[in-house]
């Protein structure tokens, strides 16, 4: 089917969503919730939500910013050559507390099992930028949920600050894979260290990359894209979520 629309209610209102299905599959499938990276829902994440279904899931992609309201797809080169354009999207981002974040994955995570496309007990996560952020948070919040958790190019996943994901390492019971960039001052060579010692100490199968890119490397929308980066990541998702969930 298309890619199919659909809203979650949450504890701060209603959150629009997508849904994608194999193309001319009959399902049910195994899911994976697609967390947005931080320029927000537009084309090139429902390409990727449609290709990541072709290869045997049903996906949900929910709009992590809809406390905020509707809002038209945003272009990367505009948003960043304007400096208010650019504070609004930093304000939108900060918003994003870890409170929020687990609320909101609960709310997914109902959602998602209710749905005649999905079988399975547990899901699949793929987040990318803050998206990356958002998977091992749910890593962490709901170890039940998940077996394969996926990070592209996430930024702040081992700070200092005591809402850092690898702080809740010890909870998470899904296989994780975390790919950083090269280039990538949100997520340092420290952080990556840390992010290391403490899922290695927790015992979770893990695997930390860095690949010879920039942050952001997965979206075809921005000037930092790689293909290579990005067919070397889809190569790296795809083995992680079969080898998990089928």
């Amino acid at each position: 089917m298309p890619r199919l629309e659909v809203t979650i209610e949450t504890n701060d209102g209603t959150c629009p969503a997508s849904i994608f299905t194999p193309a001319g599959g009959s399902g049910p499938w195994p899911g994976v919730i697609f967390f947005m990276d931080g320029l927000g829902i537009r084309p090139v994440l429902w390409e990727m939500g449609q290709r990541l279904a072709d290869a045997g899931y049903t996906v949900l992609l929910p709009d992590a910013y809809y406390r905020f309201g509707a809002y038209p797809p945003m272009d990367a080169s505009a948003v960043f050559a304007d400096p208010d354009k650019r504070a609004k999207l930093m304000e939108w981002v900060g918003s994003l507390s870890r409170e929020r974040k687990v609320t909101d994955i609960g709310a997914y995570i109902n959602f998602f099992s209710r749905r005649p496309e999905v079988n399975g007990e547990k899901f699949g996560a793929t987040g990318y930028c803050m998206g990356g952020h958002a998977a091992l948070t749910a890593a962490g919040a709901f170890p039940k949920s998940f077996a394969a958790i996926a990070s592209f190019h996430g930024g702040n996943l081992a700070t200092e600050k005591s809402d850092s994901p690898h702080q809740f390492a010890t909870a998470i019971r899904a296989r994780v894979y975390v790919a950083g960039a090269i280039e990538d001052a949100s997520f340092p060579d420290e952080q990556k260290e840390r992010l290391e010692k403490a899922l290695t100490d927790a015992k979770v199968d893990h695997v930390i990359e860095t690949y010879p890119a920039h942050h952001g490397f997965t979206m075809r929308d921005l000037p930092v894209y790689s293909a290579a980066a990005e067919e070397r990541h889809w190569d790296a998702l795809l083995k992680l979520l079969k080898e998990t969930l089928g």
